[in-house]
């Protein structure tokens, strides 16, 4: 159980797209997609240590389930598959996690998140953001949330900029990807920024039909 731990667990849903907690009997849908992805993923993720095919095994991902679990337990993080529901049936589709939390004076988490490829530019992550940063501000109890890209990542940066996040700071050299230190690009969002909209979710609705 996650006894104390404010907003978790949670399972949230915008139309087709559905927010939950992992579960073991995603192993394989987990490594499918990560598998099918190196190309569209591996650019943009910490230096591994091993191969991809191995790294994304179906017994990998019980490692990566546990070290969730327990992040979560500790209230450190909310981890999401994310899922779309199609004629009758949930579909495995990404991942989004805020992380990093910190609480007290603080209240703030990371947002880090990725998508299968075959479903890209559907709206899928900007409005799983739109609901999990939601949840963070309200149930979950944080005050801030930060995104940090890298600036040659223009799929992750139109997420952002898609539901109107702040960008406000630059990162030299911030992570170490594909062998090397990455400079990285800083976005932000405190509660108070959406408050008056109703939320992200109401703000990326109304961007997204104004857009259309």
């Amino acid at each position: 159980m996650f006894d104390g731990v404010p907003g978790w667990p949670v399972v949230l849903a915008d139309g087709p797209v559905l927010l939950r907690p992992y579960r073991r009997s995603d192993a394989t849908a987990w490594s499918e997609v990560r598998r099918a992805n190196e190309r569209w993923l591996a650019p943009w993720e910490s230096t591994p240590v091993g191969r991809w095919e191995e790294l994304n095994s179906p017994s990998a991902f019980r490692y990566v389930h546990r070290d969730q679990r327990r992040s979560a337990r500790r209230g450190e993080s909310m981890p999401f598959a994310v899922c779309l529901r199609e004629h009758g049936r949930e579909r495995f589709v990404g991942h989004l996690n805020i992380g990093n939390i910190v609480r007290r004076a603080f209240c703030s988490g990371y947002v880090g998140y990725w998508v299968d490829a075959r479903v890209a530019g559907r709206g899928v992550i900007p409005t799983a953001m739109a609901l999990a940063v939601d949840h963070a501000f309200t149930t979950g109890g944080l005050h801030r949330v930060e995104v940090n890209i890298r600036p040659e990542n223009k799929p992750s940066r139109r997420v952002v900029e898609k539901l109107a996040f702040r960008e406000e700071s630059y990162h030299p050299r911030y992570m170490h990807i594909a062998g090397a230190w990455r400079d990285h690009i800083g976005y932000a969002l405190t509660s108070e920024e959406v408050a008056a909209e109703g939320g992200l979710l109401a703000r990326w609705h109304r961007l997204h039909a104004a857009a259309s």
